[in-house]
């Protein structure tokens, strides 16, 4: 999984959600993998800017035709834009979740909190574990 943005730093969670890092920012969404196991997604639910969450806080939702699946936030903080293309685009998911997809943008409370992230290498055996 090539990250777009090369200026960000990317890790990810047990849970299949990513955080895309520059500086205090962190772009939050659902991985590839993720979106495979789901299937064909036809809705995305999203906080509003301004709300706060606690890294592990469920922030959101993603519908598909086989499953409901709560979307959680792997860093704490303030979010600061959502992705409204979403809102009538969801299957963007299937097709770009790891760019054009993204979730949310959230000013983090502490970056540190990425440390117990997995990075790219780390996630993409994680996942051929549960192959």
């Amino acid at each position: 999984m090539q990250c777009a943005f090369c200026a960000f730093i990317f890790f990810h969670d047990l849970a299949h959600e990513y955080v895309k890092v520059e500086g205090n920012t962190g772009v939050c969404g659902i991985t590839d993998f993720a979106q495979a196991a789901l299937g064909d997604i036809v809705f995305v639910s999203l906080p509003d800017v301004g709300e706060e969450f606690e890294k592990g806080d469920s922030f959101g939702s993603v519908e598909s035709v086989k499953a409901a699946s709560d979307v959680y936030s792997p860093v704490s903080g303030k979010v600061i834009e959502i992705n409204e293309n979403l809102n009538e685009s969801p299957e963007l998911v299937n097709s770009s979740p790891e760019d054009e997809a993204w979730f949310i943008k959230i000013e983090m409370k502490d970056t540190r909190e990425t440390d117990g992230l997995m990075d790219e290498v780390a996630y993409e055996e994680h996942c051929e574990s549960l192959a």
